[in-house]
């Protein structure tokens, strides 16, 4: 399989995101915002103690300055298909002599690296400035912690991929997507450290994708996992992206037998 053109749509999303320069910086302030209220709840809830059942602020700050990270880094294009569905152009992308799932993941790492380069860094760089951010527990661990973060995303991208494809059979799918990007915030880790759940949700959240996504990769940055337990999170991140995956792909199949275009 030729890579060059997969690479081009990549390349095309990275350089289509820098012509919207007022909108990046508004989402820069916008993110920097979510934190630092985020930041000043959890002091007040904290009471000017310095920890809560072996939870301290700091690590409360790197949570969210990495969570938050993520979330704007693994933004999948949850409209991709069902635009293209709506206007018709399914008809015209399925004809073009590439996969149409690889230009879908290629238009995703475009926007990706956008993100990480001008919307990631340069919050992180604010919040430690401002508040301070927690360095990694040790170089093998931030090494794990980028791997963990990679198989993050490719949870979120399936999730997003298995939703995008009831395209075929829903007129909009407006109310499925909403209700996934709620499940994911909430149980992810991404709102609310998932270190103040109830010991027996965090135990049913462990082997769902959604911990997966976001609070796996932050307790592997700050230490918090062994390395057998690292091996066996990251063993259910790779079974939920072939779970999730082959649920999208057996949908992909069958809403291609069933698509009807009309008009032009």
């Amino acid at each position: 399989m030729r890579l060059s053109p997969y690479i081009a749509y990549a390349k095309k999303c990275f350089l289509g995101r820098s012509a919207y320069r007022f909108d990046h910086i508004m989402d820069i302030i916008s993110t920097c915002m979510q934190f630092f209220i985020f930041c000043e709840i959890y002091k007040a809830l904290y009471g000017g103690s310095s920890e809560i059942d072996g939870i301290t602020m700091p690590m409360i700050t790197t949570n969210f300055v990495l969570a938050m990270g993520l979330n704007a880094v693994f933004y999948p294009d949850d409209y991709f298909l069902p635009n293209k569905i709506w206007d018709g152009s399914i008809a015209t992308e399925l004809l073009r002599p590439i996969s149409f799932k690889g230009r879908m993941i290629a238009e995703n790492l475009g926007n990706a690296l956008f993100s990480l380069i001008f919307h990631f860094l340069p919050v992180l760089i604010i919040a430690v400035l401002t508040v301070g951010v927690s360095a990694p527990a040790s170089a093998v661990m931030f090494l794990l912690f980028l791997l963990s973060a990679a198989l993050g995303f490719g949870v979120l991208w399936a999730i997003s991929f298995a939703v995008q494809m009831t395209a075929f059979w829903l007129i909009n799918i407006w109310s499925l997507i909403t209700i996934k990007n709620v499940f994911v915030n909430v149980l992810s880790g991404s709102m609310i450290p998932l270190w103040f759940m109830p010991e027996w949700m965090r135990g049913v959240l462990d082997f769902t994708p959604f911990s997966s996504i976001y609070f796996t990769p932050v307790q592997i940055y700050l230490g918090q996992l062994s390395y057998g337990e690292i091996a066996l999170k990251c063993a259910v991140q790779l079974v939920w992206i072939a779970v999730i995956y082959l649920v999208g792909d057996i949908l992909w199949k069958k809403g291609q037998q069933k698509l009807v275009v009309q008009g032009g």
